[in-house]
């Protein structure tokens, strides 16, 4: 579940002072430039793709071409792969696209990464990750589901949200809740602006219940991550071996400050 990485980090680099953290969870993010576009903002939403330890910022994780990209809104689908653009992001490869919004409605950027080979974890990773963003108002299809072998349907809208509020979703693989399904969260603690005093507070921890429902209170404002976490079928691993393969069902929520 965990990786360790206290080599890759410092006390400096993840604002602490006597605190090296050994564990953090993988994360991989989806970020939109804005979760609400509006009449009086920038209608391109731009998004940044980075596999990465969002609290502890850091390390990045190379990103192979991801296998699918795309955006659902108002009933369609749409390939996004040809927009990606691969950058560098602390020496390894990440991505970044733009997308303009013309139409009223929700709009659900979704991504497939290619399987990320743990060597510290013997494993594989795949984070089948969505976000949603919310054009002139529409306010609907918000819980539509991408149709991920495993997804978080979201039970509460997810942007609107000021600081403080609950997120909860039903954890699901192939349409069908998972009941017990463990889930992670994570703040992305961009510039370290978060101490965090022990490892314990880097990721927070979290269970379904048996209808594979979950609730989260976020404490502060920004970006936070919802990792749900289940075992996917073997795959032959690099010495020709079948290891593991974690399959993780990750939504982004923001949250605001109220003034």
């Amino acid at each position: 579940m965990y990786a360790v990485f206290s080599k890759f980090v410092t006390a400096a680099g993840i604002g602490l002072m006597g605190i090296s953290l050994h564990a953090s969870a993988h994360f991989q993010e989806l970020i939109p430039s804005t979760d609400i576009v509006t009449p009086k903002t920038d209608r391109t939403v731009h998004l940044s793709i980075v596999f990465t330890h969002p609290m502890a910022g850091g390390p990045v994780m190379e990103m192979a071409e991801p296998v699918q990209f795309g955006v659902m809104a108002n009933g369609e689908r749409k390939d996004l792969k040809p927009h990606l653009k691969s950058k560098t992001v602390d020496g390894q490869t990440a991505y970044a696209a733009s997308y303009e919004i013309n139409r009223p409605g929700d709009y659900i950027f979704y991504l497939e990464p290619t399987p990320y080979w743990e060597p510290t974890e013997g494993k594989y990773i795949t984070h089948f990750t969505k976000v949603v963003v919310d054009a002139f108002g529409a306010e609907e299809g918000w819980d539509a589901l991408v149709g991920f072998p495993v997804e978080i349907e979201p039970l509460v809208r997810p942007f609107g949200l000021w600081a403080g509020n609950t997120f909860c979703g039903i954890v699901k693989r192939n349409g069908k809740p998972v009941p017990f399904a463990e889930i992670e969260v994570e703040y992305r603690n961009e510039n370290g602006a978060v101490a965090i005093p022990a490892d314990p507070f880097v990721t927070q921890v979290i269970k379904a219940d048996a209808n594979g429902t979950f609730v989260y209170a976020m404490p502060k404002a920004g970006w936070w991550g919802f990792a749900a976490l289940l075992e996917g079928e073997p795959r032959q691993g690099p010495n020709g071996n079948l290891v593991g393969h974690e399959l993780g069902a990750l939504i982004w929520v923001k949250t605001i400050a109220m003034e």
